[in-house]
């Protein structure tokens, strides 16, 4: 690669698919297949989110000559060849369909059969698979590379975390047959230090409870988190899970495997409550983390943490990791988990191919956006079809949109490109007053059909966020994308109360410049609330994706009966019938 920089194209076809396209040190464009397919969390090759990234750059798939995708073990590859398999999973798992009496027979065998590391023959036929799967899309003069899973999770938290040393962890379920890596970043280059066997992981376990508790395994894990605060507090010695699962001389520990951690589980469950259950698993997630974390960062020195996978969308437990005596910083990977590997895959690539030793990653703003005649052929459309809708530009919708949250407005708020992650940032968001726990409840039991326990999320000014949080500036300045949790002072509880867990904490993004209009908004609250804040969550129904098209947005106006829907400077309005 000489010369200008040539684009990478870097790919996922697991859970949570999508695509990223990069250049040099920019991450141009990142999609993933869910916002495109509209179901949640997709699982196929994701060959929407491969079109939406090079029409987004004015490409060609012929014209991209380096592609890199994530993972080879066995199981993976098993699931290319048989798609079947996968979605079968991804009915279960998602409850679209009903257990059947060979499911446990089933599970039991993935379980050991997604330990399994990648073997030549794997990895040959995933090739093979990929390359054909890419040749039917147009691509021609290209070179495949296959990424390690850990690997790529490693590159994205190295490579944006802007630290020029650091200790470099993965941690999530499985993946090439581990369940965690961790890593030596420095001087651009990446040495592993030791790799985490799957047959241990706490991935899994975290998986387990969930799934034990009726919830969605990948998906509802910030469910159990969340529930866990409304737990007694257990000392450690009369906490049985602390049994089952441990971390110990830089390793994850347990007498039993996958299936056998699971009867385990299932069978203490059955004397604890589910909160009690919950806090007992939080606790063992937090404890055996942090050991691990004091262990690497006593042996290398390195304390500065970058970190990766979806163990590490555990908001309480980066909080927790980040207060700890021996870190001076953490950075979390906004997008953590298994969604994140085509980024991580491209930088990875990047990296190797390229030299390139930093990707700046001032905001999440990287999917499509609609232009001003889209949005308004929408709503036009949307009009016709008899929806009660009264549509028209605004002089300032940032103000006139405060003015409504004041007045005790909940608000669609839909702007610019589309957030990567999942977490809403401003740009796909439902937006309320932050102050306000009817307008909570509201949201929760009518709105997002969310459980009772769950949290909504601050978005901040940044400025805002050391007089509102207890925290240094380093950890906001590092996780300004809602990837932790902060204390809120006890004087601003009152202002704080419908983005605050029972705790007292929350999950804020602090905004800064990188999306003006968002900050206007902020700071015409600022002027009569006291500090730029306001309640943000994710502009979709529950279970369902963010939403992507203008056609979207108007749709989920007219079903919630939400009044406005601010699409860029279009306001529309909901008539009452």
């Amino acid at each position: 690669m000489k010369g200008d920089p040539e684009f990478v194209l870097g790919i996922w076809d697991g859970h949570d698919a999508g695509a990223a396209l990069v250049r040099g040190g920019e991450l141009v464009c990142a999609v993933n297949e869910e916002r495109l397919t509209r179901r949640k969390l997709e699982v196929g090759f994701p060959r929407l989110a491969i079109g939406a990234c090079l029409e987004f750059a004015g490409l060609a798939p012929a014209d991209i000559r380096h592609i890199a995708a994530s993972t080879t073990d066995p199981a993976k590859t098993l699931t290319r060849l048989f798609p079947g398999l996968k979605e079968e999973y991804y009915l279960i798992r998602r409850r679209k369909r009903a257990p059947r009496s060979a499911d446990p027979f089933k599970k039991a065998f993935k379980y050991r059969f997604t330990e399994l590391p990648p073997n030549p023959l794997s990895i040959a036929l995933s090739r093979r698979h990929l390359t054909g799967r890419l040749r039917a899309l147009g691509c021609r003069n290209f070179r495949l590379s296959l990424v390690d899973h850990h690997a790529a999770h490693a590159a994205a938290a190295a490579l944006c975390c802007g630290f020029p040393e650091a200790l470099v962890m993965t941690l999530d379920g499985v993946g090439d047959g581990l369940c965690g890596t961790v890593r030596r970043f420095a001087g651009g280059r990446m040495e592993l230090l030791r790799a985490l066997p799957a047959r241990t992981s706490l991935g899994i376990f975290f998986e387990h409870v969930t799934n034990l508790m009726n919830m969605r395994e990948l998906e509802d894990e910030g469910k159990v988190m969340a529930l866990a605060n409304y737990a007694y507090p257990i000392p450690d010695e009369e906490n049985p899970l602390l049994d089952l699962i441990a971390a110990t001389g830089g390793n994850i520990v347990s007498r039993y495997r996958a299936t056998d951690l699971f009867r385990e589980l299932r069978r203490i469950l059955w004397r604890y409550p589910s909160e009690q259950f919950a806090a007992m698993a939080q606790r063992v997630l937090e404890k055996c983390v942090l050991d691990l974390v004091r262990e690497y960062v006593t042996a290398t020195g390195l304390r500065r943490l970058a970190v990766a996978g979806g163990v590490f969308s555990n908001i309480k437990m980066n909080m927790k990791i980040a207060e700890m005596d021996e870190v001076e910083r953490i950075y979390v990977f906004p997008h953590m988990g298994d969604g994140g590997l085509g980024i991580g895959a491209a930088m990875h690539l990047n990296h190797e191919t390229c030299g390139v030793t930093r990707h700046r990653l001032d905001d999440l703003y990287l999917g499509p956006r609609h232009s001003r005649a889209e949005i308004l052929a929408a709503c036009a459309a949307a009009q016709q079809d008899g929806g009660g809708l009264k549509y028209g530009p605004v002089p300032d919708a940032p103000q006139l949109a405060a003015r409504f949250i004041l007045d005790g407005e909940i608000i669609l708020w839909f702007r610019g490109r589309m957030e990567i992650g999942p977490r809403a940032l401003g740009n796909r968001s439902i937006l309320a007053r932050p102050d306000n726990n009817r307008i909570k409840d509201r949201l929760n039991v009518l709105l997002k059909k969310r459980v009772w326990y769950q949290p909504f999320c601050p978005s901040i000014l940044a400025e805002d966020g050391p007089p509102l949080l207890h925290a240094d500036g380093r950890c906001l300045e590092d996780n300004p994308f809602m990837t932790m949790a902060f204390r809120v002072r006890e004087e601003h509880l009152p202002l704080m109360a419908g983005v605050i867990n029972i705790d007292g904490t929350c999950r804020p993004q602090f905004v800064r410049g990188e999306n003006p209009p968002y900050r206007e908004l902020l700071s015409a609250l600022k002027r009569e609330l006291g500090y730029g804040v306001v309640l943000n969550t994710s502009f979709n129904i529950h279970g369902e994706p963010l939403v992507h098209t203008p056609g979207e947005a108007l749709k989920m106006l007219r079903q919630t009966g939400i009044r406005y829907l601010f699409l860029e400077d279009i306001l529309v309005e909901n008539l009452p019938a």
